[in-house]
């Protein structure tokens, strides 16, 4: 399956009956978590820009030499920098591909697109939502007006314009966006896999329930008994989830709200060295930061134990002021 095909609805129904959903302990190591994702998947990527990216998931697929993966995501960053750079990725699905605010358009991906050596498949903002919004629900498609008179549209031969049966209006369908696999960074979830989420949400739980499997890394894991006490800020319930993995700090060097900021000097180095050279820069930022360090904790190291903690400062004091 690729980034902009519907699955039929029958498939969904009987993937999903296939499913275990019973109450189970979930967790596991990012090594073993990372086998839930094979090499031509469509893998879903949660959280938006900078931030709850699912970077130590994202880490470990390139270090298991994923291939041929197709990535979507509501909004994409330096992430796609390196699942393209590193290439575990041929096809980003997303409405905006930059390095952050800051750095404006990925050098990165440019180079890779117009190589032809990878696909950059672009879509507005609203329709990546409704898309995921359509896999959640189990319905093939989704009706829109975003788009409509839009050069985006000339883009997008797969999304279908069709007059309204009941208004006569013009509207866009959008295909559903069922991926293989979704990868969620949460601040906290039990070891079933009950998963709550503090700040903005983005496209997460439409994610989760469109998927085929859900892997979540939080930074802690907390007891169940802890979950049901605000059982209100549960997002992502149990039966979407195959894996939990605690993983401190798995968003960095993105932000996890809340908890940690972004770690500036990191990203700051990181794309200077990327946009003197998207092919040598990436290479070299791969070497060290990826395939060098034995574990994520090492990666942590690397980026420096004062800049981690200066952005669990900020962090913190966004979250409590």
């Amino acid at each position: 399956m690729t980034g902009f095909e519907a699955q039929p609805y029958a498939r969904l129904r009987e993937n999903l009956a296939r499913r275990d959903r019973s109450l189970r302990e979930k967790v596991m190591s990012l090594s073993d978590a990372a086998s839930f994702v094979q090499d031509g998947m469509t893998v879903g990527v949660g959280g938006s820009t900078m931030s709850r990216t699912p970077m130590a998931m994202l880490w470990e697929l390139i270090r298991q030499s994923r291939r041929r993966l197709t990535v979507a995501r509501s909004i994409v960053s330096t992430d796609g920098d390196l699942l393209v750079g590193s290439g575990v990725a041929d096809e980003i699905v997303t409405s905006w591909f930059a390095q952050g605010i800051l750095w404006g358009l990925s050098k990165v991906m440019r180079h890779h697109v117009e190589s032809g050596e990878k696909r950059f498949q672009e879509w507005s903002h609203m329709a990546i939502g409704m898309r995921f919004r359509a896999g959640a629900m189990g319905v093939p498609f989704m009706p829109i007006r975003s788009m409509l008179g839009s050069d985006v549209l000339k883009l997008r031969p797969e999304a279908k314009e069709i007059d309204c049966p009941f208004t006569g209006e013009k509207l866009l369908l959008v295909p559903a966006l069922n991926p293989d696999v979704a990868l969620i960074h949460v601040q906290r979830c039990d070891p079933y896999g009950n998963a709550q989420i503090d700040g903005l949400q983005f496209m997460d739980i439409d994610l989760a329930m469109a998927a085929n499997g859900v892997i979540l890394t939080t930074e802690r894991i907390v007891s169940n008994d802890q979950i049901r006490r605000a059982p209100d800020q549960t997002k992502i319930p149990f039966f979407c989830v195959d894996a939990v993995v605690e993983t401190l700090y798995g968003a960095a060097p993105h932000e996890c709200y809340g908890l940690y900021e972004p770690m500036m000097r990191h990203m700051e180095s990181y794309v200077a060295r990327v946009n003197a050279d998207p092919v040598g820069g990436m290479r070299d930022y791969l070497d060290r930061y990826v395939l060098k360090p034995k574990s994520w904790s090492e990666f942590l190291a690397l980026i420096g134990m004062e800049e981690v903690l200066e952005a669990s400062a900020r962090g913190w004091s966004i979250y409590n002021d």
